[in-house]
């Protein structure tokens, strides 16, 4: 029953049931109104009464059934086909494209129902090429090295791919000095570093490039407006960690004018001791010779810096020629060391040898190029420990790293500021910045081809330094030529 009452109740709801109920009215009230002008003439007229007032039941009763059964008709003819269209609708509504109706009828509801399944095809077909092109442009995010973040107007982070994912969490542990014109950079959550670019970019309509400095990293940030109905609706980032290639350009930089400086000292000292010779400024032989020697010194320095330089950039372009056999590294350091005694002597400094007992030997190594390793720190040791001090080299197994030696040279001199021991396996770096050329006769690159070398034969270079007492250098080498 109570089913009953619900279908009737949905059937009044509907066009045809609104339909019916008015058509049942209008039936209705024609009856009452020919009934109630009809039947008191009806029964002074007629002789019969009775019959006609039948006859006027009956046409009632057959008006009644006639509008019923053209209302079942329109039942079946509109409203069932407009239910079929309104619950595919409803499906489609809901996500599923694939929703067809089927209906054989070729009025104007037939048309409607082809028309929207023309409709639902062309849906279907456009939301498989979107979901198409977004499955391409996510694979195209994520395969970006760059790091890109979509920003709304408001500067809420709408879009990011991996790397501005990683960006954002990243730079949410720093705690930016600076906050924004526009106001709090926290409310609107757009990294401080980017707010300048992105309101610029806001209110000029423009794309804008510019280099972030984010404490030690340098960012390369292009930003563009995105529009909606003529109106920016947002703008998108894309950032390039470009840290490598500015500090490349800057050693560029640093390089050349390094080498123009090292190379202009000694061309400028043999222009002009030679221009005294030519103007016959030398009035002795002892004169002559002096300024003669000091043009030789200056032309096998500069010859000495040019070649360093050569071995340098063949090193750096990984051009290194490293002979692997086997090599006595106790046998090497003694013979260095019996070279520098001399020297030694002359400069007044107290000068060691430690060696192990054990046979000290790497399988896979370059002699020359490990000569010229311990005689360029010995040199720097040399040249940076006053009279009367201590330079000591030593050779020892490595306990620490198994299957390696270790080869030590220690001075009492100067030593190294802490600053300074990051840098100074780059080129042409000095430390002691008071140094004179006169003291220095090296050319600024023999830490760096001894770093080279080291990285070469798969070993470690490590320093110890303290201003005052002296400097330690370390050299790990592994015996079999594998890297540590």
């Amino acid at each position: 029953m109570a089913g009953w009452r619900e279908g009737v109740g949905t059937l009044w709801r509907t066009l045809v049931g609104k339909l019916w109920l008015t058509i049942i009215a209008l039936v209705a009230c024609v009856l009452l109104t020919l009934g109630f002008f009809l039947i008191p003439y009806v029964d002074i007229t007629f002789a019969n009464s009775a019959a006609v007032k039948r006859m006027l039941i009956y046409v009632g009763i057959v008006g009644f059934s006639m509008t019923t059964v053209f209302a079942l008709f329109l039942l079946k003819k509109i409203t069932q086909p407009m239910r079929q269209l309104i619950d595919a609708a409803d499906s489609i509504r809901r996500g599923d494209y694939g929703t067809r109706v089927h209906l054989e009828a070729h009025d104007e509801i037939g048309e409607l129902a082809s028309t929207f399944n023309l409709m639902a095809a062309r849906l279907e077909e456009n939301i498989r090429d979107l979901n198409i092109e977004k499955e391409q442009l996510a694979g195209v995010l994520r395969s970006m090295s760059d790091a890109m973040i979509t920003f709304n107007r408001e500067g809420e982070v709408q879009l990011t791919n991996p790397g501005g994912q990683r960006l954002l969490e990243d730079w949410k542990a720093i705690s930016w000095e600076a906050e924004s014109e526009a106001g709090n950079v926290s409310s609107s959550r757009i990294p401080e570093p980017l707010y300048p670019l992105f309101d610029q970019v806001r209110t000029t309509l423009e794309d804008r490039s510019a280099n972030v400095l984010v404490r030690q990293s340098v960012w390369a940030v292009n930003m563009a407006p995105l529009f909606l109905d003529n109106e920016v609706r947002g703008a998108v980032a894309v950032l390039r960690d470009v840290t490598e290639a500015v500090s490349m350009e800057k050693m560029r930089k640093d390089f050349v004018a390094n080498v123009s400086h090292e190379i202009r000292t000694p061309l400028s000292m043999m222009q002009g001791y030679s221009e005294a010779l030519l103007d016959g400024f030398a009035n002795s032989p002892e004169e002559q010779g002096e300024l003669l020697h000091v043009i030789h010194d200056e032309s096998l320095r500069m010859g000495r810096l040019v070649k360093d330089l050569l071995d340098l950039a063949r090193m750096e372009a990984g051009h290194t020629d490293i002979s692997r056999e086997r090599v006595d590294i106790g046998e090497l350091v003694e013979r260095v060391y019996r070279k520098f005694a001399v020297r030694a002597k002359e400069d007044e400094l107290d000068f060691g040898l430690e060696r192990a007992e054990e046979e000290l030997v790497l399988e896979q190594a370059d002699e020359d190029r490990l000569e010229q390793v311990v005689t360029n720190l010995l040199d720097n040791a040399f040249r940076h420990t006053p009279s009367g001090r201590k330079v000591t080299i030593a050779v020892k197994p490595t306990l620490e790293e198994g299957e390696a030696l270790t080869i030590y040279v220690s001075d009492e001199g100067h030593g190294i500021p802490a600053e300074d021991v990051p840098y100074i396996f780059e080129r042409f770096y000095k430390a002691d910045k008071a140094r004179t050329r006169a003291v220095s006769s090296g050319t600024g690159l023999g830490l760096a081809i001894v770093k080279n070398i080291v990285d070469a034969h798969g070993g470690r270079i490590q320093v110890e330094s303290v201003v005052g007492e002296g400097t330690k250098f370390r050299v790990i080498l592994p015996k079999n030529g594998r890297s540590l």
